[in-house]
Order: C-alpha cells, then structure tokens, then sequence
C-alpha cells in the first residue's frame, strides 16, 4: 500500500544525499511543499519553504502541516572538530527534528544512520549513530524507517581523500558494508517514504542499493 505525500519536511537539505532528494521532492507531482531550513539559502522553487539560520533557531518556529519527514542530518568527527560537537548534529539535533516532525503532525519520518549503529558500540561513531535510533524509537513515532548505508559515494564539496580512495572499492563489497552513490540512496529514501507500513522498519545498505535502481 502507498501514501502520496504532499507536504514534505527535510532535513539536511545542503548535504550529500539532501541535495539529491531535495532536487527529487521538488519535480515530484505528488509533492506540494517542501519545507527545508538551512544554514545557507536555497534557490527558489514554487514549492519550496526554505527558512534560512542556525536549526536551533528554526527549528522550534517551522510551521504548517507536514506528512512525512526526511532526516539526512550528518556530519562527521573531523567536520564537526570535536566529539562534542558531533554528539551535537548526530545526535541531539536529529532527536529534535523528529521531535519537531512530530509536533508538525509527520507520521513517518525516514532518517539515515549508519552500518553498525549499536548504543553499546564500543566505536564512538557507531555508538552515537545507535544512541540516536534508540532516541527516535521512543519518540513512538506510527511509521519510522531507519537506513543505514555504509560508504556514501559522490561529490563533495570538501575533499575526503580515504574515502575517495575507498569508493571504487566499496561498490564492490558484498552485504550490509556495500558502498552507496547519494543519488541512488536519495532514490531509495523517496521509495520508502511512499510505501505504507506501520511500525520499525530498518534497511541496510545491500537494500538501499536495489531500491535506489
């Protein structure tokens, strides 16, 4: 069974993968608005609502209906400068998101976390990313679906040469450890948003990877 969202809260929209499903959701018919807050303004869009700040800030002030929500909020330990700050975006401000989506009536909210989430990780990145699942589940959301790719492949605006290195590789490994392009995951957010099912759902990256075809 599927939904045929309207009205569409994304976070992240500047980042990686945002990018690619903020470019989906505004030539999607089905799609009447798309309120996206960033830090740096958008180009403009019929259907777009983009309130431009720090989230903190816009954050508590977004208004208007909203059906399904997008968490593609992210960062990483270098980015962010400090473990502080990472527990910061990857954790604290995507549990605020959902709580927002929320209050803003969402009855689904797809988030990206990462292979190998675990709360009890002795890995701090794994173990914040798992932190953050088990925070979304107590928000009791109706529908909450949870991907976790491993290497996400793409251009970025920063260079990451590990992980430009690592890409060609990483497209070839088997299972959940699979490397993903951010407009294949973008693919496979939008598909899962569409589909109807109650409950936890959490996908893989070898899932991501045949439901971004």
């Amino acid at each position: 069974m599927y939904l045929t969202p309207q009205h569409i809260l994304l976070g992240g929209a500047t980042g990686l993968t945002g990018e690619h499903l903020l470019d989906r959701l505004l030539n999607e018919p089905t799609v009447s608005r798309v309120l996206a807050p960033t830090r740096r303004p958008l180009s403009e869009h019929t259907h777009l609502e983009n309130p431009v700040g720090e989230l903190t800030i816009t954050l508590p002030n977004l208004n208007g209906r909203v059906d399904i929500a997008f968490c593609c909020l992210g960062s990483t330990i270098k980015q962010a400068g400090s473990q502080d700050a990472f527990r910061a975006v990857d954790l604290d401000m995507v549990v605020a998101f959902g709580r927002r989506a929320r209050e803003l009536g969402a009855r689904h909210l797809v988030v990206i976390s990462a292979v190998n989430a675990d709360p009890k990780s002795s890995i701090f990145y794994s173990r914040i990313k798992g932190e953050m699942e088990k925070a979304l589940k107590a928000q009791d959301w109706p529908q909450l679906t949870i991907v976790r790719p491993s290497l996400l492949i793409g251009n970025r605006t920063e260079t990451r040469l590990a992980e430009q290195l690592a890409a060609p590789l990483a497209k070839l490994i088997p299972g959940k450890y699979r490397g993903i392009e951010a407009c294949t995951l973008a693919r496979a957010l939008w598909r899962l948003a569409l589909e109807e099912q109650d409950g936890l759902r959490i996908v893989e990256a070898e899932e991501l990877c045949k439901l971004g075809k």
